[in-house]
């Protein structure tokens, strides 16, 4: 007898059109190269045109070319732009905004690029600073439940204005939107 249990075999690897026996590395072909330099250029018009009035020509800016084959550094710019430019927006000006964007010629992958930035921006947001690590206390969940005492300067904030944001932008594009920003292999 065989001392092989048949149970054990991975019939997958058997398989030539099986998720095992390719990489997934060709999902998402790589973009561009970008420097930090090069984001920061560009962070630069952006703001130009911000302090120049154009919120909507600086956020379509910022969100037409997002840095998807730059380094981290590059993309902490990017988002530090984009953060920038949400927060200067007023609330009443989200919607008719957003509707525009939506309407205009490749505004759905747009919003989509804006809804990733919304939730990098979230998540940087919560994390802890050297000096608030003691007000946050770890779950059984794996999540972390930040107090809102003593959180840092101005995070809360931010917070509120992503949130703003989200939720104008799900009212908008619709939860298709959230959809496609998880099931994205290319990170901003």
């Amino acid at each position: 007898m065989a001392t092989l249990n048949w149970r054990t075999i991975n019939i997958d690897l058997l398989d030539p059109e099986s998720p095992a026996n390719f990489s997934i590395a060709t999902l998402s072909p790589p973009g561009p190269s970008v420097s930090a330099s090069e984001v920061q250029g560009l962070s630069s018009q952006i703001k130009q045109l911000l302090r120049g009035g154009d919120s909507e020509g600086a956020l379509r800016g910022a969100l037409e070319n997002p840095p998807y084959g730059g380094d981290a550094a590059a993309k902490e710019v990017h988002l530090a732009t984009v953060v920038e430019i949400l927060q200067s927006i007023k609330q009443s000006e989200m919607s008719p905004l957003l509707s525009r964007i939506y309407s205009s010629e490749g505004g759905v992958e747009v919003l989509d690029v804006l809804m990733k930035y919304l939730y990098k921006g979230m998540s940087h947001s919560s994390k802890p600073s050297s000096a608030s690590t003691g007000s946050m206390s770890p779950q059984p969940t794996g999540f972390s439940q930040i107090h809102s005492r003593g959180g840092g300067e101005g995070g809360g904030q931010a917070m509120s204005v992503l949130l703003s944001w989200h939720e104008k932008l799900v009212e908008i594009a619709g939860p298709g939107s959230i959809v496609r920003v998880m099931s994205d292999r290319r990170t901003v």
